[in-house]
């Protein structure tokens, strides 16, 4: 697993308008192909009556999976712009397609190399874009009596409390970044005087917005 990458936060639209032509940019995360051409073909039943449908998509923790369809457009000047903005932008899991319908107005190899780009790198904006952040979870349980000192501790700290469980004794839910662990743990141990039980939980990707 990545220690951290870049995403996009979710779905997302966007549209803007060059030369008369309409380009409409649908954004949204995947983690297969299946579900990047799933998205795909739905946009393009939701458009079917649009001039083209171009696309890209991206997949896999070392991009392994990466496509680009130019939808009628000619050769390289829709769905490879659109596939290297995902690059330079370092997105992974990531499905864009830019919908076009045509204004009357030509613009050319370079021009439509322009627009889809542009197209692209704004509904990403519009989207929003986050950091997925491969977090270790501890499980800290201690006396009430430590409670008030342990939490206001945390807050101050690097650290992120996920949630506080009121049980017989209290548990403190933390997420601590891969690699920290030993410090975290002597940093409780020292806090709490040795009192504390901290059991090491699961791993999991914590968002955070760029």
């Amino acid at each position: 697993m990545l220690s951290s990458y870049f995403t996009v936060k979710g779905y997302g639209e966007h549209e803007i308008v060059i030369q008369k032509s309409r380009f409409i940019t649908y954004v949204d995360r995947v983690t297969t192909e299946a579900d990047a051409q799933a998205f795909i073909e739905k946009i393009k039943k939701k458009h079917w009556d649009a001039n083209h449908n171009c696309s890209a998509y991206m997949i896999g923790e070392n991009d392994l999976i990466q496509k680009a369809n130019d939808d009628g457009e000619p050769s390289g000047t829709a769905g490879v712009p659109i596939l290297e903005v995902l690059k330079k932008r370092g997105l992974k899991d990531t499905v864009v397609v830019v919908t076009r319908y045509f204004g009357g107005i030509k613009l050319g190899a370079g021009g439509l190399i322009r627009a889809y780009g542009s197209s692209t790198s704004e509904g990403l904006n519009a989207t929003g874009i986050v950091e997925r952040k491969l977090m270790q979870i501890f499980h800290t349980k201690v006396d009430y009596t430590w409670l008030g000192k342990l939490e206001n501790e945390l807050r101050d700290s690097r650290y992120l409390i996920k949630e506080i469980n009121y049980l017989d004794n209290v548990e403190i839910v933390t997420y601590v970044t891969s690699g920290e662990e030993d410090a975290f743990r002597s940093w409780i141990t020292d806090l709490t005087n040795g009192q504390a039980e901290i059991v090491l939980g699961d791993q999991e990707y914590l968002e955070q917005d760029v």
